[in-house]
């Protein structure tokens, strides 16, 4: 009987012996896995991207202006969503063009009205579900910056800006 006291005494021994390893080891991996995480977001957040412009030989002046940009607004547009059944929809949307310089808004101003055009053909096929959540809006935004592109070619806007979007 004493032989079997000790076997029931050594057993557990051992036990705690290995959850203490795995404890040990579960921490070390957090530990580098949270050390490689904050790493990453002080290297992305301290301007590694001129660090890169470096390497391939272009060097930013210090002190020069940053890219401004022009804001071009275009007047509210309303128009009927189509719709299969008897419940009509509306949308109000007020959007404004980002450009380059003041030269793209020159170019624009004679072409206005092929950009709305452009825009009423599109927005007219439009269904509400279609504008639905977020990845409806951005598809939406990037439609119509391909349209407008292609209406004002070969000047160029950089990013449509929505003011407005109503939807009813």
């Amino acid at each position: 009987m004493a032989a079997e006291a000790e076997v029931g005494t050594e057993v557990p021994a051992k036990k705690k012996g290995i959850p203490k390893l795995f404890i040990f080891i579960g921490a070390a991996v957090v530990v580098v896995l949270l050390g490689g995480a904050g790493l990453f977001f002080v290297m992305s957040s301290s301007g590694a991207p001129d660090a890169a412009a470096e390497e391939h030989g272009e060097t930013a002046a210090a002190g020069a202006p940053s890219h401004d940009t022009f804001i071009f607004n275009l007047p509210p547009m309303m128009v009927n969503l189509n719709s299969d059944g008897s419940n009509q929809s509306f949308m109000k949307l007020t959007i404004a063009l980002e450009v380059a310089d003041e030269e793209m808004m020159a170019q624009i101003q004679p072409r206005l009205a092929k950009v709305v055009d452009a825009f009423q053909v599109y927005l007219r096929e439009l269904r509400k579900s279609d504008l639905e959540g977020s990845a409806g809006i951005y598809r939406l935004k990037e439609e119509l910056l391909r349209r407008v592109n292609l209406a004002i070619y070969p000047a160029h806007v950089e990013s449509v800006l929505f003011k407005e979007i109503l939807v009813q």
